[in-house]
């Protein structure tokens, strides 16, 4: 935040001093063509100094006499850009629709043939997506229209990507009870890893030696890629993230944030307002 308020005061400052300077430039020409030809002729270095300390001067007495200024030009530039980078979302959603919603690696909770789908970016180890577990089992037990899907994204570290492959593997061996093996991963209090998930796998039912088989499955890795190029294109650098109609979410808002944006999506319709 700090830096990012730095820049916007940085910002504010060029557009004073290229103001201050474009000033005393127009001044300038002004002056000089009042004066006689010889007496105009003064200095380049001299006109430059002068010009300098007149801009400093100008910028320093500004931004003294109105500090909110600063203020106000990152509130202004944080609104520009979050505008920019809405409008950017709803084009990346309206062109990957299918890869976002019913991409055939994600794994689905609540109702496979909901009217409404919320799809979530998550990693194993993400804090905030434990915390943010509950809104989703809240959800999918309160509207049983509610189609969630699951995004998986490891980007926590080599124990995340580990775990998020045992995960991918035990979904294609097992996917009628991937809901449960998600639950228990990611409501686990210790570190997801290859070993806590395969655990958990193999409490389920799994077959060890074809999980370990299928962990080796290279449209794992590719599932992975893909997800992790379509987070780029949606600005998703962290987690949870949400995708609910036509809107990316960022954060673990909880469950009444959640809830007003499965009903606004749900009042536009499957391809959205």
């Amino acid at each position: 935040m700090k830096k990012a308020l730095l820049l916007g005061a940085t910002g504010t400052a060029v557009a004073i001093v290229m103001l201050a300077a474009g000033f005393l430039a127009g001044r300038q020409q002004v002056e000089i063509a009042d004066v006689p030809a010889p007496a105009a002729q003064a200095s380049p270095t001299n006109v430059a100094e002068l010009d300098r300390q007149e801009v400093e001067t100008i910028v320093r007495d500004y931004l003294l006499t109105n500090p909110e200024v600063l203020l106000e030009a990152q509130q202004a530039l944080e609104i520009k850009k979050q505008e920019q980078e809405r409008l950017a979302s709803r084009e990346v959603i309206s062109e990957a629709r299918a890869e976002i919603f019913n991409s055939a690696y994600d794994g689905i909770v609540g109702n496979p043939d909901g009217k409404v789908t919320i799809v979530e970016f998550y990693d194993y180890n993400c804090g905030y997506c434990k915390r943010a577990q509950e809104d989703m089992q809240a959800l999918t037990a309160a509207d049983p229209d509610l189609r969630f899907v699951l995004k998986e994204f490891p980007i926590l570290g080599p124990d995340s990507h580990k775990a998020h492959i045992v995960s991918m593997a035990f979904r294609a061996l097992a996917p009628e009870k991937y809901g449960e093996f998600h639950n228990q991963l990611l409501g686990s209090e210790g570190r997801a890893d290859e070993n806590a998930a395969i655990k958990i796998a193999l409490s389920l039912g799994a077959d060890e030696a074809k999980l370990r088989e299928e962990m080796k499955n290279p449209a794992i890795a590719d599932a992975f890629s893909k997800t992790y190029e379509l987070a780029n294109k949606l600005s998703i650098t962290g987690t949870p993230s949400y995708v609910v109609g036509n809107e990316v979410v960022f954060g673990a808002l909880g469950k009444d944030v959640l809830s007003e944006k499965i009903e606004a999506a749900r009042a536009c319709g499957e391809e959205g307002c």
